[in-house]
């Protein structure tokens, strides 16, 4: 027979595991099953991003979340204009071309992506479609859309990005998926028009997010990553 204090001993939870768990499994989902997330989850989900540090409190991120008719009026007018070859009008300058090792990384990904998804190099075709799927949140259920207000500098943009991994984690641990993405900036004139955001605030980036379709080919892509810091001491 089980002593009483076998009985009520509780596991104990290693809070580093958890958090590492936690850090491995979120990754760039580019492959989403079409089932929206209950409104009572999200709610929860962003109310723990919400925990998020920032420089002096500020909290200077704004969220706005599209889902349903808006999830699709938004992911139409995306893809049609970067489709047609639309002008991009980002809030930020977009990065050029990435130098030295960072290329590097960029083209691994690239590689990594297109070896899953069967898209030769040569075929520009298969390449360009697989670019545009960026314009329909490779069509997740839901897109978050971040901005920052005008006269924010860098170090707000710090903080959003902050907030941004938060959500993401907040997502992984609830059992759902994400894929940050800058592509969702480049026309930001039509995500202001679409969500009604004066030019007070700026679009920074977006997150696509919902349930991982995991028989999607993208979603068998793996990047590594580089021990990129150095200790002192």
């Amino acid at each position: 027979m089980a002593t009483a204090a076998a009985a009520g001993a509780v596991e104990q939870v290693n809070e580093s595991d958890v958090l590492e768990d936690l850090l491995r499994e979120r990754r760039s989902v580019r492959g989403f099953k079409k089932d929206p997330v209950p409104a009572d989850l999200l709610e929860r989900v962003m109310e723990m991003a919400q925990l998020a540090p920032s420089n002096c409190n500020v909290q200077p991120w704004t969220a706005h979340v599209v889902s349903g008719d808006s999830a699709e009026r938004m992911r139409t007018v995306l893809h049609e204009a970067a489709k047609s070859g639309t002008k991009m009008t980002p809030d930020f300058p977009l990065t050029g071309a990435y130098p030295g090792h960072y290329r590097g990384r960029q083209i691994d990904a690239a590689k990594s992506l297109f070896a899953a998804t069967n898209v030769a190099r040569e075929d520009v075709a298969a390449r360009t479609e697989s670019f545009l799927r960026n314009f329909r949140f490779f069509d997740a259920p839901h897109a978050m859309f971040l901005f920052i207000p005008a006269w924010a500098g860098m170090r707000e943009a710090a903080d959003c990005g902050m907030y941004a991994q938060s959500f993401m984690l907040a997502l992984t641990a609830n059992g759902l998926a994400s894929c940050a993405q800058g592509a969702l900036s480049h026309h930001a004139e039509i995500v202001h028009r679409e969500l009604g955001v004066g030019d007070d605030h700026k679009l920074l980036f977006g997150i696509a997010f919902g349930y991982e379709d995991a028989a999607h080919p993208a979603n068998s892509a793996r990047t590594v990553r580089d021990r990129d810091h150095v200790m002192h001491g």
